[in-house]
């Protein structure tokens, strides 16, 4: 079934913010109300999270409905978009990322919240434990200690000798967590490791200035919702400074990355609808455990290798989960 959307707008700080309503004039009785909200624009990971609901036997518009809303990487829209969510009675909000998971977590302590695409919800303050969460929270978590200096490791390993540099927004909470954890690594292989810090999409090009500025010749960017809509712009100012560049999602290389190794945020958020399922049956999320699903894959793209005019190691191509050629 087509997708019945619709649009009411916020007025917040004198700007006029569209933000998408789905279904709620079609909601009857026995249709389930989902609320998702993301960090991010909109599109593949929701597309995956539908999907999964299809899977479990969902039919939208029939058994349930969607309301929709993304912040494009402005955080500071979440509060206003979360509670919007808890106005309209939603039966489970989804919170994809980890700023749009603590605007839920502030705006209700009442209806059952899964996470999807977050860090570390314990560091983060979102939950006790992940065995034991308690309250309204559960869901899927992508914190994996191991991975910070893995990333570190591919970036030396994919151009020996050159610089490396991040890329973060200081406005996601786990950032400087990955932040400290690899300069710790760095540090004691005595290697400096500057970071180059973006709150706004307008602040891209003066990072790679600043980056340029410092030598790096590899990067890595550190996760946030805010660059998973921008990752192409991202690769091709890679390419423009001349820079290998590292992501941090499975699905970053396809987007013109040079390497990437991580969580596949697809598969990831397919397996969301799983707690949703279970909640909707009658689970109750603060006794559901978080999960840590390890689907990690390496990704190489050797098109952009080629352009870098870079000699990817045969080593570290065989080991790939995908090869993009």
């Amino acid at each position: 079934m087509a997708e019945i959307e619709r649009r009411h707008f916020l007025v917040a700080a004198g700007a006029l913010l569209a933000v998408p309503r789905l279904g709620l004039a079609q909601r009857r009785a026995g249709v389930w109300l989902i609320g998702y909200i993301g960090g991010g624009a909109p599109g593949t990971y929701f597309d995956e999270f539908r999907e999964g609901m299809r899977d479990l036997g969902y039919q939208e518009g029939k058994d349930v409905l969607f309301e929709r809303r993304s912040a494009y990487g402005d955080f500071t829209r979440l509060p206003a978009m979360a509670a919007d969510l808890v106005k309209r009675k939603v039966d489970v909000i989804v919170a994809a990322t980890t700023p749009a998971a603590l605007a839920v977590q502030r705006a209700t302590s009442a209806i059952p919240v899964v996470l999807s695409l977050v860090g570390d919800p314990v560091v983060s303050g979102l939950v006790a434990s992940l065995g034991r969460p308690g309250g309204n929270i559960t869901g899927l978590s992508l914190a994996n200690t191991d991975i910070s200096a893995k990333w570190f490791e591919l970036a030396s390993g994919v151009s020996p000798g050159r610089k490396i540099g991040l890329l973060a927004n200081p406005k996601q909470p786990t950032s400087q967590w990955y932040v400290r954890d690899i300069q710790s690594v760095a540090q004691k292989l005595g290697m400096e490791v500057p970071v180059a810090y973006v709150s706004t999409v307008n602040e891209l090009e003066g990072a790679f200035t600043s980056l340029n500025r410092e030598r790096i010749g590899t990067f890595i960017v550190l996760p946030s919702g805010l660059f998973d809509p921008h990752i192409p712009q991202i690769a091709r100012l890679a390419l423009q400074y001349r820079m290998a560049s590292i992501g941090t999602s499975a699905v970053y290389a396809e987007r013109g990355m040079l390497l990437s190794y991580g969580q596949n945020y697809n598969a990831f958020s397919r397996k969301t609808a799983i707690y949703v399922d279970k909640i909707l049956k009658g689970a109750k999320a603060g006794e559901l455990p978080i999960e840590q699903p390890m689907i990690l894959e390496l990704a190489i793209n050797l098109v952009t290798a080629r352009q870098l005019d870079l000699a990817i190691p045969k080593e570290l191509i065989s080991r790939a989960d995908r090869v993009i050629e």
